[in-house]
């Protein structure tokens, strides 16, 4: 499944090479969610695999990745405010 459009929302879905797989909500009508996985996914690479501790399918839980999402949220939120 890459996208569902259903009930005022829209579900998008990146499966990375490794079975990762980052999903996201917007409203219809988002601009550039493909371009948003990525750039999570380049997150997730930057801080989960580079952990030595870290193994696939474990949860996320560091707190450089939180921060980046955040922000990234936060920046694609902000020209959507403006409409």
């Amino acid at each position: 499944i890459e996208e569902i459009e259903a009930g005022g929302l829209v579900l998008r879905c990146l499966q990375t090479r490794t079975g990762v797989k980052f999903v996201v909500t917007a409203e219809p009508g988002t601009p550039d969610l493909d371009i948003v996985l990525r750039e999570i996914y380049v997150l997730y690479s930057d801080c989960a695999l580079k952990d030595p501790f870290y193994e696939l399918e474990m949860p996320i839980r560091c707190e450089l990745f939180t921060q980046g999402v955040d922000a990234l949220i936060e920046r694609v939120e902000k020209p959507m405010s403006k409409r």
